[in-house]
C-alpha cells in the first residue's frame, strides 16, 4: 500500500490549511445546505460582524450595548451566507458587509434606543425649520433658528450634537430612524418605510437634497456618496469634527422637514 504524501512544509500532519477548509465548507453549504457547514462559515466570518458593529457603534451613545449590535449583525451575516452566489464573482466579505450593517440598523430601529428628549428636540428643530422656511421663503440661518426656538446658539449646537447620534446608516435609514410619529400615527402605518417604498424614498431624498444650502449638501454628499468620515470632512471644510456632526444632523433634519412638508413623510 502506497503511503500518503507528506504534508506541505510547515503544515502539521492531519491538518488542512485554512483556505482549503473554508473552500470545502462553502462547497458543502452550496451543494447540500449542510447546517454544520453554515455554522462553520458563521464562526469564520464573525470577526467581520464585530468589525462592522464596531464601526457603527463608534457613533452611538454608550447606552447602546455593543453586544446587541453584534447580535443584530449576526442575523445579517446568516442572511448573506444563505443568499450569496459565488458565481457572480464578488468576494463574500464585499457582499456581506452592507447586509450586516443593514441588519444592525434595523435592529437599532426596533430597539428604539434614541432617548425621548433627543427625539423631541429633533422634532422641535424640524418644525422650526418648516415654519421659518415658510415664513422667510428661504433656508434660515442658525441664529434665526435658535431665536425661533428661544434658545442660545450654543444650546442649538448642543441639541444638534445630540440629534447627530440618531443619524446613522444610509441616508434613507438616517431619516427613518429619527422619525417620531404624531399621536395619530402610532399604529406604524405612516412611518416613512411604509409610506414610501425604499427606492422611491431614495429618489425623493436626492431631489430634495439639491435644494439644500450648499454647505449642508456638500456634507451629505461627502459622507454618503464619497464615504468619507466626519474627521475627513472636517479637514476638508477646515472646521472641527463636532461642527461637521452638527451640520450633518441639521442637514438630515432639514431633509425631514422638507419631505414632511411635501407629504412624503
Amino acid at each position: 500500500m502506497t503511503p500518503p504524501p507528506p504534508p506541505p512544509a510547515g503544515q502539521r500532519p492531519g491538518l488542512v490549511d485554512a483556505a482549503t477548509e473554508l473552500a470545502e465548507q462553502w462547497n458543502r453549504w452550496n451543494r447540500r445546505r449542510a447546517s454544520s457547514a453554515r455554522d462553520h462559515l458563521i464562526v469564520h466570518y464573525s470577526p467581520l460582524v464585530k468589525f462592522v458593529a464596531g464601526r457603527v457603534g463608534s457613533g452611538l451613545p454608550r447606552s447602546v450595548d455593543p453586544a446587541d449590535l453584534v447580535g443584530y449583525g449576526v442575523f445579517g451575516l446568516i442572511d448573506a451566507i444563505e443568499k450569496f452566489d459565488p458565481s457572480h464573482g464578488v468576494k463574500f466579505e464585499t457582499y456581506a458587509a452592507p447586509r450586516i450593517r443593514g441588519a444592525i440598523y434595523d435592529g437599532l430601529r426596533e430597539l428604539d434606543w434614541v432617548p425621548r428628549t433627543v427625539r423631541t428636540r429633533g422634532r422641535r428643530i424640524e418644525q422650526a425649520l418648516t415654519e421659518l422656511e415658510r415664513e422667510l421663503g428661504r433656508s434660515p440661518s442658525e441664529h434665526e433658528l435658535a431665536a425661533h426656538l428661544e434658545i442660545s446658539i450654543d444650546e442649538l449646537a448642543a441639541w444638534l450634537s445630540e440629534v447627530a447620534t440618531t443619524t446613522v446608516g444610509t441616508l434613507d435609514r438616517a431619516i427613518s430612524m429619527g422619525f417620531e410619529p404624531e399621536a395619530d400615527e402610532l399604529d406604524g402605518s405612516h412611518t416613512p418605510v411604509v409610506a414610501v417604498e425604499a427606492e422611491e424614498l431614495r429618489s425623493i431624498i436626492r431631489q430634495v437634497m439639491r435644494e439644500l444650502p450648499e454647505r449642508e449638501r456638500l456634507v451629505l454628499s461627502l459622507y454618503y456618496d464619497e464615504n468619507l468620515t466626519l474627521a475627513d470632512i472636517a479637514e476638508i471644510l477646515d472646521v472641527t469634527e463636532s461642527r461637521v456632526s452638527q451640520l450633518h444632523a441639521q442637514s438630515v433634519l432639514r431633509l425631514r422637514s422638507r419631505m414632511r412638508a411635501a407629504g412624503h413623510l
